[in-house]
């Protein structure tokens, strides 16, 4: 049996304004709209499917793209003023990293989940320097 992710649900105040939000930064197309969810379609078939709620626990998604991808990315990232990280624990403040040999990039949504855009897997390449 193959095991494959579908689909996670993400607590939003305004789902359709944190889903926009994403699909504007990693440059995918307008999330759609099923049942009370704005859904936000990835590449590999799995979905972040957003839910208006007042009950948000900050949380981690993180994107692999490819190198021309992260260009636009960390580009509409620093355009929009969005504040980024190269680090998880928000403390390399308007860096990127460059884990196993790529780049990364940590910026929060409008509810404060911590989003990711990396371009080698973790353990994938040379540590960092």
């Amino acid at each position: 049996m193959s095991v494959l992710l579908n689909h996670t649900i993400v607590h939003a105040r305004d789902a359709v304004a944190s889903a926009r939000f994403l699909t504007e930064i990693l440059g995918l197309p307008d999330p759609g709209h099923v049942y009370h969810f704005e859904v936000v379609e990835l590449s590999n078939g799995a979905s972040l499917d957003y839910m208006d709620s007042d009950r948000i626990t900050p949380q981690h998604y993180a994107f692999l793209v490819s190198e021309a991808e992260f260009d636009g990315i960390y580009g509409r990232i620093q355009e929009r003023g969005v504040a980024h990280w190269a680090d998880p624990g928000q403390r390399q403040a308007g860096q990127i990293n460059h884990g196993d040999g790529g780049r990364g990039v940590y910026f929060a949504d409008p509810d404060g989940h911590l989003m990711e855009a990396l371009t080698r897997p973790y353990g994938s390449g040379p540590a960092e320097q």
